[in-house]
């Protein structure tokens, strides 16, 4: 019998036993309903695209398609679908490409029945759950990007602060030229030097970097 308003959710994992184990005790969660099993990523995949789950617990270790690019792959399928990595691995290796690919939340499977149902119950409100070791190495990222960010940002001319300070103001390369009093050509090889420097792609990811470091501050009225 279908449960009333609950939350559709797919396990993905190739061992039969897992899937099974998680089903037993979801179950007995009236929150909670198992729509669908997949043993591999390529049925997760064509599972989330004919039934669009509320929640996908996937594996990340799997043979043929892995964890990860099922999960890139379900996210374009189904992008309502919330992504929980259910693993026994904390490694970077394995974090960072997850969390990349879309993944929302990110726990061991040491985690207790009840806390899993509760981190299925999150994800399915959006909210992202993630294992102690798995936020703890996430943040040391974070950290160490930002750092790296910032010692390069001190390797700019005070020519290219200015210039990146204008970006981040969302003045034109003409317009940059015309407050620095300098030609478009030489602001458009301050601006490739600016993202060289910092590993940027783009103008966005510098005006960005900008605002959340307090390099540029928002004046009164645009809060």
């Amino acid at each position: 019998m279908k449960k009333n308003n609950a939350i559709s959710l797919m396990i993905v994992d190739d061992h039969k036993i897992v899937r099974d184990g998680i089903c037993a005790y979801l179950e007995t969660v009236p929150e909670i309903e198992v729509i669908a099993q997949a043993e591999s990523g390529s049925d997760a995949v064509q599972l989330a695209e004919q039934l669009a789950p509320d929640v996908v617990l996937m594996d990340l270790i799997m043979p043929g398609m892995d964890g990860v690019e099922a999960t890139w792959r379900v996210r374009q399928v189904s992008p309502r679908s919330k992504i929980v990595i259910l693993t026994s691995f904390h490694e970077d290796s394995n974090i960072f490409p997850a969390i990349k690919a879309g993944a929302l939340s990110y726990v061991l499977k040491s985690i207790d029945p009840e806390e899993l149902a509760e981190t299925i119950k999150s994800a399915a409100r959006g909210e992202a759950v993630l294992d102690s070791k798995v936020a703890s190495r996430l943040m040391h990222e974070y950290r160490d990007d930002a750092n790296e960010s910032m010692q390069a940002y001190m390797q700019l001319t005070n020519r290219e602060q200015e210039v990146l300070e204008l970006i981040a103001k969302g003045l034109s390369n003409a317009q940059i030229a015309e407050q620095l009093v300098i030609s478009e050509k030489t602001v458009k090889s301050h601006v490739s030097n600016i993202l060289s420097k910092l590993h940027f792609a783009d103008r966005t990811q510098v005006a960005v970097f900008a605002w959340k470091e307090g390099i540029v501050k928002k004046e009164r009225g645009e809060e």
